[in-house]
């Protein structure tokens, strides 16, 4: 079997590594936490791309019902159809929609299935997804077929920390949580985005990122895709690294609450 290793998009230290590759070879889900910007997302995607596997995902609303991911009956189109003529309506099957989850279990070769920010469903989302992801199978009692994985995905499943999981849930995972990159690891996650960056230019800009995450009073600290951003725009209009610093220039792309904005000022 194929091991996940850092892509040449995706940088990730060993913990992550070995973290992944071990709910692989387990058939568990990977519950991966962190602040937003630490590559909670494109985590999966880059999964997928190292063990050349199909990728799809399952974003997750506050509205969102663990049956949707299964399956959905479409039963507006069956009253419809019976309305107004539309083939066999007594064929229910036909209405059957497989979700993002069912699809998986249904293909003939392992894909990685991303549920992305799981925690902003309600607290009973997770609960109902248990024995599903448990056992990998599910039952459609309007058909009353039967569907099991025939083979096991690989399901990555990723938290804002913003509601606690339920215990239960938690037992059937694989925990990582994705600590905010330090400037070493920073600086190869942004050679892989603009790659001839002065080196000048990077300190300064690092000096004044991880300086206004260290802020006490921030609302919302930068993150690493806002950081490329503006790096990006640095360098395309010409700043010399000692204006990074000394004049912050284009502060709305780190910062993104005015209170925020206004506790920058007052530090500077």
């Amino acid at each position: 079997m194929s091991t996940f290793t850092s892509t040449a998009r995706y940088i990730a230290d060993d913990g992550l590594l070995a973290d992944v590759n071990a709910a692989v070879v387990l058939g568990r889900p990977l519950l991966v936490k962190g602040e937003p910007g630490t590559g909670k997302t494109m985590l999966a995607s880059a999964v997928a791309e190292a063990l050349d596997m199909p990728f799809s995902v399952w974003s997750i609303k506050s509205t969102t019902k663990a049956i949707e991911g299964l399956y959905t009956y479409d039963v507006v189109q069956r009253l419809n159809d019976s309305r107004f003529g539309g083939g066999d309506t007594n064929d229910i099957s036909r209405y059957i929609r497989l979700g993002v989850l069912g699809r998986a279990f249904d293909v003939d070769r392992r894909e990685v299935v991303l549920i992305d920010e799981v925690d902003k469903a309600d607290l009973e989302f997770p609960n109902d997804l248990l024995r599903e992801l448990d056992e990998m199978e599910f039952h459609i009692p309007e058909t009353g077929r039967t569907v099991k994985a025939k083979h096991r995905p690989v399901v990555i499943i990723t938290s804002n920390a913003e509601k606690e999981l339920p215990d239960a849930f938690l037992r059937r995972c694989v925990f990582h949580y994705i600590a905010f990159p330090d400037r070493e690891r920073m600086k190869k996650i942004v050679a892989v985005h603009l790659p001839d960056l002065n080196e000048r230019l990077l300190e300064a800009a690092f000096t004044r990122f991880y300086g206004l995450r260290r802020l006490d009073g921030l609302r919302k600290k930068p993150s690493t895709s806002e950081l490329i951003d503006w790096l990006t725009v640095l360098v395309r209009a010409g700043i010399p690294p000692e204006d990074v610093v000394a004049k912050f220039p284009f502060p709305g792309i780190l910062l993104k609450q005015e209170a925020d904005l206004e506790v920058a000022r007052a530090k500077r």
